[in-house]
């Protein structure tokens, strides 16, 4: 391996493209670091460890996915979530909008006009997030009962003592916007000169850098000795689950990621001259887990916000919360709600074969195996291979699913059982390290192609 790896740093080219892809990220994580210029630095630094329920939960699982650091208030607070998004958007509406649907079949051509467009969706749901985001969350005052995230020097607003003068708010959103975008241009810059793809290393490099942090807190809440598995105390047998857990959500994501159904295709011979073409069997690979981790984002997502909006009821009604919104916020409640659990697992499925049937269109494959004079052996070119495809499908993306809905499942159930913070028992043992080794293992396979293209063995061959 140190041979191979010596041999990536000698090929001139691909060195060049992993340092830049590095420093690239060095200047993410410095951008990570920076606060916006009102935020009071004390009250940021109490509030850097604390966890709790509703917004503070929904900020930490958004970080895992957007590369971003809401709880700090940062330039690069917002992360890179409003791109994910706008893209997403766009990617929808490719499968049900006719004008979008053009453009995807245009080339490269409609492919830069609809980046384009993805571009100014984003900077358009950056301005509407900061902006909801800098009202409702750093706003909040001592003087009004709230979290005291503005340093009281600038809360001078003539008009309203006490609170942020519009100017102030305008640039806190402007500096949070200009940082979502130079995160997108860093992206881009990645995929241009750098190598892997530039948006899901972002969101790796957060990931990673959270991890270090997550297994310190780990070990000082630990005790070194036989303790049981309780919730009140962290001992040997947890961190054994724990390590348990890294490893087989490793090779569990390493299997998924490699797994195919391969379908068997013949192509029809053809004669050009003397010479006869075509006629040899191939395959036609479908993965397993088509959908990646799309459906864990949009599941947890969308249990989030019932569990942030009825936690904040009981928070502000305080004493006199009616019984049925106390059982709906426990319903919510990660960990130990079993209702959340089932929900969150039939939402998983659910988007699964949504996002599936979006992204892969078995008519259109059947067209194309068609054009170029291939067939699957026993099935028909035209509607009875799109549906023999279909098929297929239907039956591995339940598979998919399953791994997707076990990976997500159980640091919930850890985290809930066991004591352990979900901070922890995400990044070691569920979705963030199911993001970190898919993007990883992505980037192996791209340095792979500049080592093979040069007649040198991959660093995953033996």
């Amino acid at each position: 391996m140190l041979e191979k790896l010596r041999i990536v740093f000698t090929i001139p080219e691909l060195r060049q493209k992993i340092l830049l892809t590095l420093m690239f990220l060095a200047i993410y994580r410095v951008g990570w670091h920076i606060p916006l210029p009102i935020m009071n630095q004390q009250v940021i630094g109490e509030r850097a460890g604390q966890s709790g329920g509703g917004f503070t939960d929904f900020v930490d699982k958004v970080a895992v996915f957007a590369a971003s650091d809401l709880r700090q208030a940062t330039i690069f607070g917002l992360g890179i979530m409003p791109y994910i998004s706008a893209s997403i958007i766009f990617q929808l509406l490719g499968s049900v909008w006719k004008p979008i649907e053009e453009l995807r079949k245009e080339g490269e051509t409609g492919r830069k006009k609809i980046n384009e467009y993805t571009r100014y969706l984003t900077v358009f749901l950056c301005l509407i997030q900061s902006w909801f985001y800098v009202r409702f969350y750093l706003m909040s005052t001592p003087s009004g009962g709230g979290s005291g995230l503005v340093d009281v020097n600038f809360l001078s607003d003539p008009l309203s003592p006490g609170s942020l003068p519009l100017g102030w708010q305008i640039t806190a959103v402007l500096t949070m916007t200009c940082g979502t975008i130079f995160l997108m241009w860093l992206g881009e810059q990645i995929d241009e000169f750098g190598i892997g793809n530039g948006i899901s290393l972002l969101i790796m490099a957060g990931i990673l850098a959270r991890m270090p942090g997550a297994l310190v807190d780990l070990f000082q809440n630990a005790e070194l000795q036989l303790v049981g598995l309780s919730q009140s105390r962290i001992g040997v047998e947890t961190l054994l689950v724990l390590a348990f857990l890294f490893v087989a959500v490793v090779f569990g994501v390493v299997f998924i990621t490699l797994g195919q159904r391969r379908i068997i295709t013949q192509s029809a011979k053809h004669v050009r001259g003397r010479r006869v073409y075509g006629g040899a069997r191939q395959y036609l690979p479908l993965r397993i887990n088509q959908a990646g981790v799309m459906p864990i984002i949009f599941a947890s997502s969308l249990l989030m916000l019932p569990a942030m909006f009825f936690n904040m009821i009981v928070t502000m009604r305080s004493g006199s919360t009616p019984s049925w919104i106390l059982f709906m916020s426990d319903m919510f409640h990660r960990g130990t709600s079993f209702t959340y659990n089932v929900m969150y697992v039939a939402l998983i499925y659910f988007f699964c074969y949504f996002w599936t049937a979006i992204t892969f269109n078995p008519k259109e494959m059947s067209e194309n195996l068609k054009d170029y004079g291939t067939f699957i052996p026993g099935y028909r070119p035209g509607k009875p291979t799109a549906d023999y495809l279909e098929k297929v499908m239907v039956r591995i993306t339940y598979v998919g699913a399953g791994f997707l809905a076990l990976v997500a499942i159980v640091p919930t159930v850890i985290s809930g059982s066991l004591g352990v913070s979900f901070t922890v028992a995400s990044f070691y043992g569920g979705t963030g390290l199911l993001i970190a080794v898919s993007v990883a293992f992505d980037l192996v396979q791209k340095i792979d192609s500049h080592l093979v293209m040069r007649n040198y063995r991959g660093l995953l061959e033996g």
